[in-house]
C-alpha cells in the first residue's frame, strides 16, 4: 500500500516539473523575440476624383411615334427596324376601309349639291337671257351668278368629302398628300416597326392615341437618363461631367454632361429619386443602340497631380486630428501633424505636414526580427 502511493507521488512530481519546464521554455522563448519593425510607404503625386454613380439608360432625345391620319388596314410598309430614312420618305401605305353612315351622308350630301348646282345653272341661264334684252340690271343678274358658282364650289367640296371616306384623298389633290400615305415626320433611325401588313390600325384623335406605325429616333443625338439619390442631388450642378459605362460596351468609357435635373424627386424602394440628363457626346463612328443600360461616374470635384497618400496610412486622435507617423531611423517614428484636402475613399490630397521623401508607418501586420 505504501508503495503504491510512493510510485503516485513520484509521478505527480514528474508532471510538476514538466509543466514548470515548459512555462520557463515559453518566457525565454519570448524574451528571444525581437523587435517588430513596420512596413512603410511613401507618398505619391496623383489625381483625386471624387465622384458620384447614378444608374440609367442611353436614350435617343429625339423619338418619334408616327401614326396614321386616318383608319384602315396596312396594304404596304417599305422600310424595317434599322433602316435610315430623311423626312418624307414614305413608311407605309394604309387601304381605307369606309365606315357605312360616313359615306352614306357624303353620297347624300353630293346629291344634293348636285340637285342646287343644276337649279342654279338654270337661274343663271334664265336670267342671263334677261340681261342680254337689257330687262335686268347687272346688279341683279350677278346675285344668280354668284349663286351658280356657289353651288359648283358645293358641288367641289362634296366630290371631295366623298373622295376622301372611300379612298383617303381629296380629287383635286395630288397623290402625294393622300392620308393613305404614311411619311416620316423627322429624319433619322427606324427603331421599331409594330405592325405588319394586314393589321387594322386606327388613326389619332381626340379619343385615341392611334395606332403606331413606326417608331423613329436620331440615333446621333443621344442622352443618358438615369436618377440619383436625395443624399447626392445638391452636389450635382448643370454643366458638370460624367463617365459613362455601358453594360454592352465594356472595351470603351463615353463622356458626357450633364444637363438637367429635375426639380421633384420621386420615391423609389422608400428613398428619393431625383431624375437626370446628360448629352452624350460621341465620335463618327461610334454606335449606341437605344435602351442600353449605363452608370454614369459624376464627377463632383477633381485634383490633378497632388501629393496623396493612402487612407489607411492616416490616424486620428481623440480631438480628431489627423496625424501620420514618420519614420526618423531605424524602428523609430515620430507623430506628424497633416493638413488634408480631397478623398477620393482610398487615397486623400495632403495639403503639409509632409513631403514626398517621407517615409510613413502603415498599420500592417509587423514583422519581428
Amino acid at each position: 500500500m505504501k508503495r503504491g502511493c510512493l510510485v503516485s507521488l513520484i509521478i505527480f512530481v514528474v508532471i510538476i516539473l514538466i509543466g514548470a519546464g515548459g512555462t520557463l521554455y515559453y518566457l525565454k522563448a519570448k524574451e528571444d523575440v525581437g523587435l517588430a519593425t513596420y512596413t512603410t510607404e511613401s507618398p505619391t503625386v496623383d489625381n483625386i476624383v471624387l465622384k458620384t454613380v447614378a444608374t440609367g439608360s442611353v436614350q435617343p432625345r429625339k423619338e418619334v411615334q408616327i401614326k396614321p391620319q386616318i383608319s384602315g388596314i396596312v396594304n404596304e410598309i417599305f422600310l424595317e427596324a434599322g433602316d435610315t430614312i430623311k423626312e418624307g420618305d414614305l413608311i407605309a401605305r394604309v387601304k381605307v376601309i369606309p365606315d357605312m353612315v360616313s359615306m352614306s351622308n357624303a353620297e347624300n350630301r353630293l346629291e344634293r349639291a348636285r340637285i342646287s348646282r343644276d337649279n342654279a345653272a338654270m337661274d343663271y341661264e334664265r336670267n342671263l337671257e334677261l340681261f342680254e334684252k337689257g330687262v335686268i340690271s347687272r346688279a341683279d343678274f350677278q346675285q344668280f351668278e354668284i349663286a351658280k358658282r356657289q353651288a359648283g364650289e358645293e358641288m367641289n367640296a362634296a366630290e371631295d368629302n366623298l373622295a376622301i371616306i372611300r379612298e383617303g384623298v381629296a380629287k383635286r389633290s395630288g397623290s402625294g398628300t393622300s392620308l393613305t400615305l404614311i411619311r416620316s415626320t423627322i429624319g433619322g433611325m427606324v427603331l421599331d416597326v409594330p405592325v405588319k401588313e394586314g393589321n387594322s390600325v386606327i388613326e389619332a384623335n381626340n379619343f385615341n392615341d392611334g395606332t403606331t406605325i413606326a417608331s423613329i429616333a436620331d440615333m446621333e443625338d443621344l442622352i443618358f437618363l438615369g436618377k440619383v439619390d436625395e443624399s447626392e442631388v445638391e452636389k450635382l450642378s448643370l454643366g458638370m461631367d460624367l463617365i459613362l459605362t455601358i453594360g454592352a460596351i465594356q472595351s470603351k468609357k463615353y463622356d458626357a454632361k450633364l444637363e438637367y435635373i429635375a426639380p421633384k424627386g420621386v420615391a423609389e424602394n422608400g428613398a428619393i429619386q431625383f431624375e437626370i440628363k446628360a448629352a452624350v457626346r460621341l465620335d463618327k463612328a461610334d454606335f449606341i443602340r437605344a435602351g442600353y443600360s449605363a452608370n454614369a461616374d459624376i464627377v463632383l470635384e477633381r485634383k490633378d497631380s497632388v501629393l496623396t497618400i493612402s487612407e489607411t496610412l492616416v490616424q486620428y486622435d481623440d480631438e480628431q486630428k489627423a496625424f501620420v507617423e514618420v519614420a526618423t531611423g531605424e524602428n523609430t517614428y515620430e507623430r506628424r501633424d497633416v493638413k488634408l484636402g480631397l478623398s477620393d475613399g482610398l487615397r486623400v490630397e495632403v495639403l503639409g505636414g509632409i513631403v514626398a521623401d517621407d517615409k510613413i508607418k502603415m498599420w500592417s501586420q509587423p514583422i519581428y526580427e
